[in-house]
C-alpha cells in the first residue's frame, strides 16, 4: 500500500468548530500522556480504529490535515466518506486559505481535537508551511495537552527530529521534522526498494540520526517519547529499530501485535 492509496472505502459527514478556552488546556497540560502513533505508510479503517482506541474517547474529534497532500479535496472528501463509517467526529483543516474562507484561527481548531492525522505526501513543503503559519507551535502545544498526533509516511516522519523522505527531485534525501521524537524515521521500508539501503547507508555515514523503520501497515505508539507499543495489520509488515554499533547500522526488527 503507497502512502497515496492510505484511505479508503468511504461515506460523507461535515462538522463545525467552536473556540475554546488556551489558558484551562495550558493548566491540564502537565497532568496528561502526550502521544504519538506513526505507521509506515497505510492508514485504513483498521487503523484508524486503533487510533480511536489511543483517545480513551467514545466519539473522539479527529482533524485531518492534509498539508503534505496540498489539501487535496480528494483525499478530504475520501476522509470525511470513511468517516461516517467510524465512530468519530470528523474535521479537516487546510492550510491554503484566507481570511474570508475561515474566520476561525488555527489554535482553536487543531487544540479542541481529540487526535490529529496529518496524511503522507511531501514532508519539506509540509513543515516549510506549518512554520510560516506556527502551526509547528500548535501541534506541540496540542501533543503536550495529550491530542494524540498520528500520520502515515510524511505524517510519519514529520514527528521525528529528521527523516528520509523523497520530498525532492532525482533521490530520497533527509528532511527536518519538528523534533518531538527523538531520532529519525523511514517509512515504507521494504515497499520501496531504495528506502532500506539508503537509510542504513545514511546512518552510518553520519548524515542521519539512528531511528525507527516502518512497514506500509506497521506501526509505533509512543508515550511521553517512550515506545510503548508495536502494532501490524499482517505478520510480513513489521516495524524496526535501527542503532549504530562500531560504525555499522544495526537493524533489530520489533516484535509486534496483530491489530484487525
Amino acid at each position: 500500500m503507497k502512502r497515496r492509496d492510505f484511505i479508503k472505502n468511504t461515506t460523507f459527514a461535515t462538522v463545525g468548530v467552536t473556540v475554546i478556552d488556551h489558558e484551562e488546556l495550558f493548566r491540564k497540560s502537565s497532568d496528561v500522556t502526550r502521544k504519538i502513533f506513526l505507521t509506515g505508510g497505510g492508514y485504513d479503517p483498521v487503523t484508524i480504529k486503533y487510533l480511536i482506541s489511543l483517545t480513551g474517547k467514545e466519539n473522539p474529534k479527529v482533524c485531518f490535515l492534509p498539508t503534505p497532500v496540498g489539501d487535496s479535496e480528494a483525499y478530504i472528501q475520501k476522509w470525511f466518506e470513511i468517516a461516517k463509517t467510524l465512530p468519530l467526529q470528523p474535521y479537516a483543516q487546510k492550510v491554503f486559505i484566507s481570511s474570508e474562507e475561515q474566520n476561525v484561527p488555527f489554535e482553536d481548531t487543531l487544540l479542541k481535537m481529540d487526535a490529529i492525522l496529518v496524511t503522507g505526501g511531501n514532508t519539506l513543503n509540509a513543515m516549510t508551511l506549518w512554520k510560516a503559519h506556527g502551526i509547528d507551535k500548535i501541534l506541540r502545544k496540542a501533543w503536550e495537552n495529550g491530542v494524540v498526533l498520528t500520520g502515515p509516511s510524511a505524517g510519519a516522519i514529520c514527528w521525528f527530529e529528521e527523516g528520509l523522505s523523497d520530498s525532492r527531485p532525482v533521490q530520497l534525501t533527509t528532511v527536518k521534522g519538528l523534533g518531538f521524537l527523538k531520532g529519525s524515521n523511514c517509512p515504507h521500508y521494504h515497499s520501496e526498494k531504495n528506502r532500506r539501503p539508503m537509510y542504513l547507508k545514511m546512518i552510518e555515514e553520519g548524515k542521519l540520526l539512528p531511528g525507527y523503520a516502518c512497514d506500509e501497515t506497521a506501526g509505533l505508539y509512543f508515550e511521553n517519547n517512550k515506545l510503548k507499543r508495536v502494532v501490524s495489520q499482517n505478520k510480513d509488515d513489521k516495524a524496526y529499530q535501527i542503532s549504530i554499533k562500531n560504525g555499522k547500522a544495526l537493524e533489530t526488527t520489533l516484535e509486534t501485535e496483530l491489530i484487525k
